[in-house]
């Protein structure tokens, strides 16, 4: 790994977000009320693993009963599965800092979150992501299933703990590297037919192609903004589109781009981009992002990072990466009246 990808994911690992985490009034059982909480959050952590320090704060306020730890913004219960980093960078378009939040132990929102043990349902919620990673990647998981139990837990740990070292070590035996290159790729629409044996896929995937995980946070809003800050506020998950669409393209030939992408994960929004060179899509980009018959991207966040659409794939691919092996991404994107009028 070159330097400048070393200092990147560094910077990736090292991200936190400062929160201010609320007890709902409703579980206040003290005059005065506590003081909120004030935690430096992980970005590539979740929110159910600040409960060794949340509870101890908060404990002495908690009615009776059985604490089940759960999170809520602006009246919106947040999905524990999901990265604390992409959860801030999805609902909040203009960051705010601290990140205001409200913590429950009591009234779980079972209609709207998956259940939630703590600790064991966040480690199996990221292996089932490895494991995920790996089916796209080389079309199996058997290096993830066949992981030492010491290996798993090492691995776990370093994820929990912010070891980018022991994570680095951990994780090369999972053969998981996907990009070479980091300048080059070009689409490649159709998979692979060819029947090849699992291993012999896994050695030359980086040759042949490379498919990326990618999970895509998509908001398709119909108000225009200028200002981060004006964003229209969603205070239902149903308003947003959780895609995984892998991004599948060979490591020579055109310049692919996070713009290219894009395109690739939402054909939808883009039906006649497979028909363009890049140098096309980026003219189109400059000249025509006005017209109401072509969707315009308001903002695009990954890691905290609003990326120029014309970046190569693989670098942002390389260097801003989950642990998880996905690329997360969020997306506002005014959707035109008619897409693919």
């Amino acid at each position: 790994m070159e330097r400048g990808e070393k200092e990147a994911q560094q910077y990736v690992w090292d991200g936190a977000i400062p929160l201010q985490i609320h007890l709902h009034d409703s579980e206040v059982t003290t005059l005065p009320p506590p003081s909120p909480a004030l935690i430096l959050a992980p970005r590539i952590g979740y929110l159910p693993l600040l409960s060794p320090q949340l509870k101890p704060f908060f404990s002495e306020a908690l009615p009776p009963g059985v604490d089940t730890i759960w999170f809520e913004y602006k009246g919106l219960p947040l999905k524990w599965y999901i990265p604390t980093g992409v959860l801030f960078d999805l609902l909040c378009a203009g960051p705010e800092r601290p990140w205001n939040l409200t913590v429950h132990f009591r009234g779980y929102p079972g209609n709207i979150l998956l259940p939630c043990d703590g600790e064991d349902s966040v480690k199996w919620s990221y292996i089932n992501s490895l494991k995920e990673a790996a089916y796209v990647i080389h079309g199996s998981s058997k290096n993830v299933m066949n992981m030492s139990h010491p290996d798993q837990v090492e691995l776990w740990r370093s994820v929990m703990n912010g070891n980018l070292e022991t994570y680095n070590r951990i994780s090369s035996k999972l053969k998981l590297g996907i990009i070479g290159d980091e300048f080059s790729g070009k689409p490649n629409p159709s998979p692979s037919k060819g029947q090849h044996s699992v291993d012999e896929t896994e050695a030359t995937a980086a040759v042949k192609a490379s498919r990326i995980p990618v999970r895509l946070y998509l908001w398709a809003i119909n108000e225009d903004f200028n200002d981060l800050e004006e964003a229209p506020h969603f205070d239902s998950w149903d308003q947003i589109s959780y895609i995984n669409r892998p991004v599948e393209f060979n490591t020579e030939g055109k310049y692919f781009t996070l713009l290219d992408a894009v395109k690739s994960i939402l054909p939808e929004f883009y039906p006649d981009s497979s028909n363009r060179t890049n140098a096309e899509s980026t003219d189109e980009q400059r000249i025509e992002p006005e017209k109401e018959r072509h969707p315009v991207v308001k903002l695009l966040r990954i890691q905290g990072i609003e990326p120029k659409m014309e970046i190569p794939f693989s670098w942002v691919v390389n260097n801003l990466m989950n642990p998880d092996y996905f690329l997360h991404i969020c997306l506002y994107i005014k959707a035109p009246k008619t897409i693919g009028a």
